[in-house]
């Protein structure tokens, strides 16, 4: 069983900054790739950022040059770095893990999701 834990959303003001972390745990045996999508109240699921094992990143327009996705292989952990944030980045965020066994059977995990706000 693999778990997911979300932490770092909340509300900050136009212009600030946010760090989210999400760690995985449980029987892991490789992880592809790691990320975060959000959903904004109304729309559906969109990506914002991932990056895979091997360092290969890739951003929503809407985000280019303002976030910065990272891992912790050693740590099974992503971390999205948000700057320069705008009211429209408001979404509740959601972390996605896809990982594969020894039998290259991939497997796609969410975290359970942790809430932006960004209002003055």
């Amino acid at each position: 069983q693999v778990q997911l834990v979300e932490s770092g959303g909340g509300l900050v003001q136009p212009g600030g900054s946010l760090r989210l972390s999400c760690a995985a745990s449980g029987s892991i045996f490789s992880i592809a790739d790691m990320g975060w999508y959000r959903q904004a109240p109304g729309k559906e699921r969109q990506l914002v950022a991932r990056r895979t094992s091997g360092g290969i990143t890739d951003y929503a327009d809407s985000v280019k040059g303002r976030f910065t996705i990272s891992t912790d292989n050693a740590k099974n952990t992503v971390y999205l770095q948000m700057n320069s944030l705008k009211p429209e980045d408001t979404a509740v965020y959601y972390c996605n893990v896809l990982t594969y066994d020894v039998r290259f059977t991939y497997r796609e995990l969410w975290g359970q999701g942790t809430l932006v706000t960004i209002s003055s």
